[in-house]
């Protein structure tokens, strides 16, 4: 499952789903089965979103839980550098990937 934040940027910015779906280019029913986590964006849908959010990919999407605003805004969760985060493992090896 991918998380996102599309739901707190989009309600920060006082857009309705109908509306943020006009911008991406998608049905209003994309946008709600995003938001619940229903379904996963492709990379161009994802990179739309961050572009118009004006916000990089990973800190817009997730393969792990965000931390709740509350906990990020008192400082005590603190996202990963690339150093501490965990290294991609692909589940077969690149050379059998088309």
């Amino acid at each position: 499952m991918i998380h996102n934040r599309i739901a707190l940027y989009r309600a920060e910015r006082g857009w309705s789903r109908k509306e943020l779906a006009a911008m991406v280019e998608v049905n209003p029913q994309t946008i709600g089965f995003l938001e619940r986590g229903d379904y996963s964006p492709s990379v161009e849908l994802a990179l739309k979103f961050a572009r118009l959010f004006g916000v990089s990919v990973e800190r817009l999407f997730s393969l792990d839980p965000f931390p709740s605003l509350a906990e990020e805004l008192s400082g005590q969760v603190h996202a990963p550098s690339a150093a501490q985060a965990p290294p991609f493992i692909p589940e077969k090896p690149l050379s059998d990937m088309p």
